[in-house]
């Protein structure tokens, strides 16, 4: 009996940390905060390729979404030398959190510049 109980006590605050944003997996958290290099501070430098990369851009960050690795990601809607984004996601060293956002398609592009981090989420809304 009290290694049912032991079992059910585990599994429920597993299921319960994991509900509240926590994760059990052994995988590292990081930030990359993005921002638009100076030459797209200026409307006029938005070309069909540039927009075309930033609708590249968002289908990548939302197949990370769909991967399991992004845990969130978003920008700030300020003038555009002062704006940029960031994307909170898991990777297993910091080798592979900087190859995540270098290979980002903004990134690549140099629409954006990308400086990482090590982060942990320590509170999340459902």
């Amino acid at each position: 009996m009290k290694s049912l109980l032991a079992i059910f006590f585990c599994v429920s605050f597993t299921t319960a940390f994991a509900q509240h944003g926590e994760t059990t997996s052994q995988k590292k958290q990081f930030i990359y905060v993005i921002k638009l290099t100076e030459k797209y501070w200026q409307e006029s430098s938005w070309d069909q390729e540039a927009s075309n990369t930033i609708q590249v851009h968002f289908k990548h960050l939302q197949d990370m979404l769909a991967e399991g690795k992004l845990i969130l990601a978003g920008r700030t809607e300020v003038e555009p030398d002062k704006t940029f984004g960031i994307c909170i996601f898991e990777a297993d060293s910091f080798e592979e959190a900087k190859e995540i956002a270098e290979n980002d398609p903004a990134v690549k592009a140099g629409i954006m510049t990308a400086e990482i981090f090590p982060y942990k989420v320590a509170l999340m809304r459902k």
